[in-house]
């Protein structure tokens, strides 16, 4: 029996949080995902519980109050998430920001695609690592 995948979406857009949560419902796997709607709330989240360490960390990069590269930055500081594979999950594919959030640790960088159907290829793909 496979174990249950944490992931973590840092993403202002509610649509997009429940496509993405669409996706994962339509994957065949055990996927338990928590929200968070800009990058100081995921801050706040992944501090205030030591507990909490994903698997998978998606952040978008166009946030308020705190934007993506900032949010990578700030995660990529705390050592109890050393080992988290980090994407960032975006509308933007500005090669700027693709190599500036792969020099800070992402692992990968997304550009959201145009539907529910393509999500679901690409998470299906990352979740099978």
């Amino acid at each position: 029996m496979a174990m249950e995948k944490k992931c973590f979406l840092i993403d202002d857009d509610i649509d997009d949080q429940e496509i993405f949560m669409m996706a994962l419902e339509d994957i065949d796997m055990d996927i338990n995902c928590v929200t968070a709607n800009n990058g100081v709330e995921a801050l706040k989240k992944l501090n205030s519980d030591p507990s909490f360490i994903p698997d998978y960390i998606f952040i978008d990069i166009n946030m308020p109050k705190m934007n993506g590269i900032e949010c990578l930055s700030e995660i990529k500081k705390l050592r109890h998430l050393s080992g988290v594979t980090i994407m960032m999950f975006s509308t933007s594919s500005d090669p700027e920001i693709i190599s500036a959030s792969r020099k800070l640790g992402a692992i990968d960088f997304l550009v959201k695609p145009p539907g529910l159907k393509p999500l679901v290829q690409t998470l299906t793909k990352i979740f099978k690592i």
